[in-house]
């Protein structure tokens, strides 16, 4: 068996209410398809998510370019896409960086595979650990009363956390937002604040101070992903856990973290790790210093959710903590899959999302089959598929 063709489709999915956060307005999902196609004819499919300049400065031309100009002819192309370990192990070695253009190959690999033994990819890692994976709701950055009335809805709806973002306004509107979300839902509602990393140290220490009273359950990346130290400064001055996110990067940034005590929990994006393979090593990693790990997302159609959905019910540390893979529902502006209208999603059978928890497909692979029609029609402006063959 060996892969004879690969093929990369920027595809743009419009979104029914943009997503706000520091110094971005999402309207669009802007990712890139990936088709694996082995000489059986057994082709893997993924979906990257969105493309992020300022998260991991990847982009849907510099994922193609790496994907076409390098790792298909140099790695892919006469390779059996089942030796998916071989595969990422010299992505590696020839790639610096790219961790979502790799992270792309990973779950088109893992689906192709799955595809080919006629099993879902949850077996592939081990075999199911839980029925369905418990969600967390990201919250819009907005005005107080706004941000609140959301948080009422996604409580009544099922969800087992909410997510604040900031940067609506000035940290002291942060502080009002956070204020009033937690006197809206009560005393005992898990919350949590994502800065995504733009808040400086001082900024950090008087906002997560003015915070600690509320009784949220961790602040996301108060600091730049550079400032590892400074998030151990950081954790010893406020009472509020700090979780890492754009710091916990690569594996050495996990052990920096972990022998610097400068988080007390993780999150984890596929994307970000590389793909299933080396979240795996990841989570194994967190396990090893007793930290839990929660799972976030880039943002993307049914197909970018699945294997996130396949790791979280296969993984038996991850599947105790909640997962924030919500892209599906933010694209569509839904609080059930169900509420999906039918072609509506690059998936034409989106995983199911049901009072707060997510199920993977049960079909072989990821188990998602490609609504062709929404290639077509989202195909993003002024960008042309690449394809190369053996």
């Amino acid at each position: 068996m060996k892969i004879v063709k690969v093929e990369c489709i920027p595809v743009s999915s419009p979104m029914k209410k943009p997503v706000i956060m520091p110094n971005t307005r999402i309207t669009a999902i802007h990712s890139l398809v990936l088709r694996i196609t082995a000489d059986d004819g057994t082709v893997g499919i993924a979906d990257s998510g969105d493309t992020s300049s300022w998260y991991r400065g990847e982009l849907q031309d510099s994922m193609m370019g790496i994907i076409c100009d390098v790792i298909a002819p140099r790695i892919l192309l006469g390779e059996d896409p089942r030796k998916i370990e071989k595969i990422v192990g010299k992505m590696d070695l020839l790639v610096r960086d790219n961790y979502q253009a790799k992270a792309l190959v990973d779950f088109a690999l893992h689906d192709l595979k799955g595809k080919h033994y006629q099993v879902p990819v949850y077996e592939l890692l081990g075999g199911r650990t839980t029925e369905g994976a418990q969600l967390g709701w990201v919250l819009s950055a907005g005005t107080p009363d706004e941000v609140a009335e959301e948080a009422k809805v996604a409580l009544a709806h099922g969800f087992s956390l909410l997510k604040m973002k900031t940067g609506h306004g000035t940290l002291d509107d942060d502080i009002a937002m956070a204020r009033a979300v937690r006197e809206t839902v009560g005393p005992h509602v898990r919350l949590t604040v994502d800065a995504n990393g733009f808040w400086n140290y001082e900024q950090a220490l008087r906002v997560i101070r003015a915070l600690d009273p509320l009784n949220l359950e961790l602040i996301e990346q108060p600091l730049p992903y550079w400032d590892i130290e400074g998030l151990a400064r950081l954790r010893g001055q406020v009472r509020t856990p700090i979780y890492a996110d754009e710091a916990a990067q690569e594996l050495h940034h996990i052990k920096e973290i972990i022998d610097r005590r400068a988080a007390d929990g993780l999150f984890i994006k596929l994307q970000k790790a590389g793909g299933l393979v080396k979240s795996q090593r990841w989570l194994a990693l967190a396990r090893l210093s007793g930290l839990p790990v929660m799972c976030g997302c880039m943002i993307g159609s049914g197909l970018e959710h699945s294997p996130a959905v396949h790791l979280w019910t296969a993984n038996q540390w991850a599947s105790q903590f909640l997962n924030e893979s919500l892209g599906p529902l933010m694209i569509h502006n839904v609080w059930n899959s169900k509420d999906i209208p039918a072609g509506a999603d690059l998936a034409m059978n989106v995983p199911r999302f049901e009072n707060g928890v997510t199920y993977p497909n049960e079909g072989p692979g990821l188990g998602i089959d490609l609504n062709e029609e929404f290639l077509v029609r989202n195909r993003t402006p002024g960008k042309s598929p690449r394809t190369v063959e053996l």
